[in-house]
């Protein structure tokens, strides 16, 4: 029985496990948004908040700790200076899971990972865009 035991294990072995969802947090960080299974976008979701989070502390600690499990620098100075800063007010609840349906070829149910204010900063830089237009 599996009671009261976190996480899934995504039908690999532990460090397989980790290096997937280290490349996925390290890419959705890196294009604010990433297309994948159900499963894998709920595991993604815990630890890129965990991230956020991170960033949102600009301390050298939370840097180091952010360089140890992201894959790229650039990553990591995007989430203390853009990431940290945008969801500085916000207590959590970064990111939406928002379904797709069913993926052709195997029939896997995926689904688009992506953060809260994804609309609104497109809004924003739409108005943005017509004011200068004007």
């Amino acid at each position: 029985m599996r009671h009261r035991v976190a996480g899934r294990k995504l039908g690999r072995n532990t460090s397989h496990r980790k290096a997937l969802l280290r490349t996925m947090v390290t890419s959705f960080l890196e294009s604010e948004k990433i297309v994948t299974t159900v499963p894998k976008a709920k595991e993604v979701r815990s630890v890129a908040e965990k991230m956020i989070t991170l960033g949102k502390r600009e301390s050298l600690h939370a840097r180091r700790q952010a360089l140890s499990f992201l894959r790229k620098k650039s990553v990591v100075f995007k989430l203390f200076d853009a990431l940290g800063p945008r969801f500085a007010d916000r207590n959590g609840g970064y990111t939406r899971i928002l379904r797709l349906g069913n993926r052709p070829g195997d029939g896997a149910e995926v689904a688009l990972l992506q953060f809260v204010d994804a609309e609104e900063s497109g809004a924003k830089k739409e108005e943005a865009s017509k004011k200068k237009k004007k």
